[in-house]
């Protein structure tokens, strides 16, 4: 019988983990996985919409953030999310690599939708998930998910996970859920600095850019903290 259309997400990010110092770590490099060059599976038109849906949903967010900042497109995320999407396997990972980076994960077959549908099914997770105002901070903040997962939205729209790296794969064969999904789409997407953090709230509320790291140096674009880079991409290499 003919599987019918199918679109999951992986029942939660990388997880809510407990405050740690020195959270903001670089990648580190060769975490687990292989850095040969290999084919890219996300067009640069790909790369643009998966970027500019993230920044919208970013700079949109409600109630208003005083610290977003503007995200850009990291080309060692991207390596890193083509190495794991490759193995095709329905689970975040490498350990190595998870430690350091958020993660979100997709995957489709039948009717093949958009990557930015795929990325989408993260932003709607919002409908499910109240905002932790700062007087319910005291000093942690309440995790106020009313569905099974609000953890890829709160990813999206984590403040200082200003880093992303996307790829897709083509699986012809994939485990998902005790299931054999086959001709199956996987999409991984990879953020830095790592966000999701037991206790913490996705972002300071206030005035747009009222809040911006230091090294911002006053600069603001579109309700969001801005460098004013000429160039969306950071290139590690």
């Amino acid at each position: 019988m003919a599987q019918q259309p199918s679109s999951f997400l992986l029942p939660n990010a990388t997880g809510l983990l407990p405050p740690a110092e020195g959270r903001a770590v670089g990648l580190p490099r060769g975490a687990g996985v292989p850095w040969s060059r290999q084919k890219r599976y996300l067009s640069p038109h790909d790369v643009g919409l998966v970027l500019d849906y993230h920044n919208q949903v970013r700079a949109q967010v409600s109630p208003p953030a005083a610290n977003m900042e503007y995200m850009v497109w990291d080309e060692q995320l991207a390596r890193a999310a083509e190495a794991w999407a490759a193995r095709c396997l329905w689970d975040h990972g490498p350990p190595q690599l998870i430690k350091h980076v958020g993660q979100n994960l997709s995957i489709q077959s039948g009717r093949q939708r958009s990557v930015v549908d795929m990325v989408r099914s993260w932003h709607q997770e919002k409908q499910h998930y109240s905002f932790p105002h700062p007087h319910e901070c005291s000093p942690r903040c309440p995790s106020k998910c009313s569905s099974s997962v609000c953890s890829h939205y709160t990813q999206m729209v984590w403040a200082s996970s200003s880093r992303l790296g996307c790829a897709l794969s083509t699986c012809t064969n994939i485990q998902v859920w005790g299931s054999t999904w086959r001709h199956a789409t996987l999409l991984v997407c990879n953020y830095a600095i790592k966000g999701n953090w037991l206790g913490e709230a996705p972002y300071k509320v206030g005035r747009p850019c009222s809040a911006c790291p230091p090294a911002y140096g006053g600069g603001c674009s579109n309700n969001m903290c801005f460098t004013g880079l000429r160039s969306n991409q950071v290139s590690w290499f």
